[in-house]
C-alpha cells in the first residue's frame, strides 16, 4: 500500500457536500483505505494499491463530482514525494504568521519549460521563492500587513493556469505528519 494525499480545490466547509465525513466518504466508496481528513479545507491523506497517480485524481474527481457534484479538481501527491517536500525545508528559518503567510501552489502538472527565476507577479506584498520540480510547487511568501491583500492567486491562474491549488505551509505539514505509514492498511477515521 502506497500513503497518498488529495488536495481538493474549491472546498468550502460551509457547504453541507463539502464537509469532512461527506468527503472521506467519497473515498471510502471508491475503496481507498485509511482515509482521514486534514483540517477542513479539502485534505485528505489515504492509502492505496494504485500507483498511478493521475488513474487516482480522475478517480478522486469523478466520485466527488458524481456523489456530491463537487466540479473543482483534485491533485495527489504520494506521501513520501510531500515527505521530502517537508524534508527540503523551502522556507528555511522563516515563520508562518499572521503578518507573513508562507503557502505552496501544488500543480497538477509540472511547468515545462519552468521559467528562472518565476516572473515577478507585480506585487510588494508577495515575495515568490521559487518552483519546486520534484514537488510540482511554487513556494510564495505573502506579507498580510499591507494595504491591499495580494492578489497571487489570481495572478498565478493567470501565469499557470486553473489546474492548482495553495495550501499555508503550516498546512502541507499537517498534511506530512498526518499521512498513514505506507505499509499500514484498513478502514480509516
Amino acid at each position: 500500500m502506497t500513503a497518498y494525499c488529495a488536495l481538493l480545490r474549491g472546498i468550502g466547509p460551509g457547504n453541507p457536500n463539502m464537509r469532512n465525513d461527506r468527503l472521506r466518504g467519497v473515498f471510502e466508496r471508491l475503496g481507498l483505505t485509511d482515509v482521514a481528513s486534514v483540517i477542513s479545507s479539502g485534505n485528505i491523506v489515504f492509502t492505496s494499491e494504485d500507483s498511478d497517480v493521475a488513474v487516482l485524481e480522475d478517480r478522486i474527481q469523478a466520485g466527488l463530482r458524481e456523489d456530491l457534484d463537487i466540479p473543482g479538481g483534485t491533485i495527489v501527491r504520494r506521501g513520501e514525494d510531500l515527505r521530502a517536500l517537508v524534508d527540503r525545508a523551502p522556507f528555511g528559518d522563516l515563520d508562518h504568521t499572521k503578518a507573513t503567510y508562507l503557502t505552496t501552489t501544488f500543480l497538477k502538472r509540472p511547468l515545462d519549460p519552468a521559467a528562472d527565476p518565476l516572473p515577478d507577479p507585480g506585487d510588494p506584498a508577495t515575495r515568490l521563492l521559487g518552483y519546486d520540480p520534484h514537488a510540482r510547487a511554487v513556494h510564495a511568501v505573502l506579507d498580510t500587513t499591507a494595504a491591499k491583500t495580494p492578489d497571487y492567486m489570481s495572478w498565478l491562474e493567470r501565469q499557470i493556469g486553473k489546474d492548482l491549488t495553495t495550501r499555508t505551509w503550516l498546512t502541507v505539514t499537517r498534511i506530512a505528519r498526518k499521512l498513514p505509514a505506507p505499509e499500514s492498511s484498513g478502514a480509516g477515521s
